[in-house]
């Protein structure tokens, strides 16, 4: 029995399917991106996370803590497996993320009777997806209903998808980016406009911080982005771009005034440096952790008390995400055939 939910004018409504468990191939498929492009819907990668952490999945996930590599100039190797009991569905994915190439991945779901291939993928729009939809999920839950203004720190494929995904739960009116500079700003904001039909305003630091209702960091910055005394009360932040325990998104401030919440505590406490580094000076305490996404998804901690609380969830990114959208991708798959 595989859970599935529908996402509907911002409501998610549970249902169940009964699907055969498909016959093992004996070669793995192999998708590309562009074939993973056209198989992974969005709203239903959003469904599909939110089930996932909703469950209490501590008894059928197997998930340690991903290994992570440091390659010749400063590019690092990860790897992320994997597996559920609970969907029959087990899985590897290997990333590498460089400076000059940025994250390349690639994604391997196995069946967990035999560890055969089922499906070799490749993964850069299944993490740019799950990412962003692990965010909606968490801006779903967190963010304020009656916010107006996203913004964007970063200009790459992150903040692309974020600026795709979040209008899918929130109805943003207003949409601000601040870039690094490597890349072109304003090919950027006409790319958004072509693709999504959104108007995407060019800001500096200070203004998107000030002005954004929900502010999403995308960066590979090892630094903090902006001064955390800039948030407006009430603003929800999802931090995503750092994964490692020296580099941050946010300062001290952002930190200290935030009620957060992760994606998972063995991962964020293992490699969140916007959370290490000021829990490591005494800034923050443990407490300020208030819950992970499951506590909050499942109802079993409350995340905003109120309009004025600012909200940060923190993102170093998990296994189980990338589980569940390529089980997702490969029940296309076998549908269709």
């Amino acid at each position: 029995m595989v859970i599935w939910l529908s996402h509907k004018s911002g409501q998610f409504l549970a249902f169940t399917a009964i699907m055969a468990i498909p016959t093992v191939p004996s070669v793995p498929i192999n998708l590309s991106e562009q074939r993973v492009r056209e198989l992974a819907s969005v709203d239903e990668v959003i469904a599909a996370i939110r089930a996932a952490f909703t469950r209490d999945f501590a008894s059928t996930l197997r998930m340690p803590v991903r290994t992570s590599l440091e390659l010749a100039g400063g590019a690092v190797l990860l790897l992320m497996p994997s597996y559920d009991s609970a969907l029959h569905a087990a899985g590897v994915k290997t990333v590498t993320v460089s400076r000059e190439a940025g994250v390349q991945a690639e994604y391997e779901l196995l069946d967990p009777a035999t560890g055969r291939a089922l499906v070799r993928m490749e993964a850069n729009y299944l993490t740019d997806l799950r990412t962003a939809a692990t965010s909606a999920v968490a801006t779903d839950l967190l963010a304020r209903p009656d916010v107006q203004t996203l913004g964007v720190f970063g200009s790459g494929r992150q903040a692309a998808a974020h600026f795709t995904v979040l209008p899918r739960v929130r109805k943003f009116r207003r949409f601000l980016v601040c870039g690094s500079g490597r890349t072109s700003l304003q090919k950027f904001c006409a790319a958004m406009k072509q693709d999504h039909e959104i108007e995407v305003e060019p800001v500096d630091a200070a203004t998107c911080a000030r002005e954004s209702d929900v502010l999403c960091a995308c960066t590979t910055s090892s630094t903090s982005l902006f001064d955390g005394g800039f948030l407006q009360a009430g603003a929800h932040l999802n931090l995503v771009g750092a994964f490692q325990p020296h580099t941050r998104e946010v300062d001290d401030t952002t930190a200290r005034r935030s009620r957060i919440v992760v994606d998972t505590y063995h991962g964020a406490l293992a490699e969140a440096g916007d959370l290490l580094l000021p829990l490591k000076t005494g800034v923050i305490t443990r407490a300020h952790i208030i819950a992970d996404l499951h506590e909050i998804a499942s109802g079993k901690k409350q995340g905003r008390t109120g309009s004025q609380d600012v909200t940060l969830f923190k993102s170093v990114g998990c296994a189980l995400e990338d589980l569940v959208t390529a089980e997702l991708v490969y029940q296309k798959i076998t549908i269709s055939n």
